[in-house]
């Protein structure tokens, strides 16, 4: 029965997720751990982590990482945690393809079309939105911890996020090496 939950999550989340992986992060988030509590937030933290870390579009990735850990969080064998990894990646798929097989060639013919542009116009607004809400999604004392709780953790968490911002933002220093700077800071600094 987990599967056909994982199915249908991901399916919708599939179908609804605009901005790409980003954008689908909070949708994911709010499914696996706040509706169904497949995962803790805690795990899907690292999910994210590992999802970034890996080649592959983020979302799909976060998608296979999360089938993989609610079926295997609900006592199941491997094989089937396997399964449920393949069972999520391909619903959250599944809905792109159709989408993309059934208007291809439509867009092309209607793309510069006003109604079509003004589609667009109002998806915009959306998608950040979107992007917004998985980056604050992710601003939780798991990962940032409190000044009250872990003070060191905390301010070294908030410069390493305010340093990673203005690298690749304004120092256009590569996402990837900033990635691992930021590891390696987390190595010396936290542990």
């Amino acid at each position: 029965m987990i599967f056909l939950y994982l199915f249908y999550t991901f399916f919708i989340i599939g179908l609804f997720g605009f901005g790409g992986g980003y954008g689908m992060l909070s949708l994911i988030q709010g499914e696996v751990v706040h509706h169904w509590h497949w995962m803790t937030t805690s795990e899907f933290t690292d999910i994210v982590a590992i999802s970034q870390m890996t080649p592959g579009p983020i979302g799909i990735n976060s998608a296979t990482y999360c089938g993989y850990t609610a079926i295997h969080n609900a006592g199941y064998s491997m094989p089937m945690s396997v399964l449920g990894s393949l069972t999520a990646t391909f619903a959250l798929v599944l809905p792109s393809l159709i989408l993309m097989i059934l208007i291809s060639k439509m867009f092309m013919r209607y793309m510069n079309h006003p109604t079509v542009q003004s589609v667009f116009t109002g998806l915009r607004p959306a998608v950040v939105g979107l992007l917004a809400a998985a980056a604050l999604l992710l601003m939780t004392p798991e990962n940032f911890s409190t000044p009250t709780q872990n003070p060191w953790q905390f301010w070294i968490s908030c410069f390493l996020f305010v340093a990673t911002f203005v690298g690749t933002k304004f120092m256009k220093i590569n996402p990837i090496r900033m990635i691992c700077y930021a590891g390696v800071a987390g190595l010396l600094l936290l542990y």
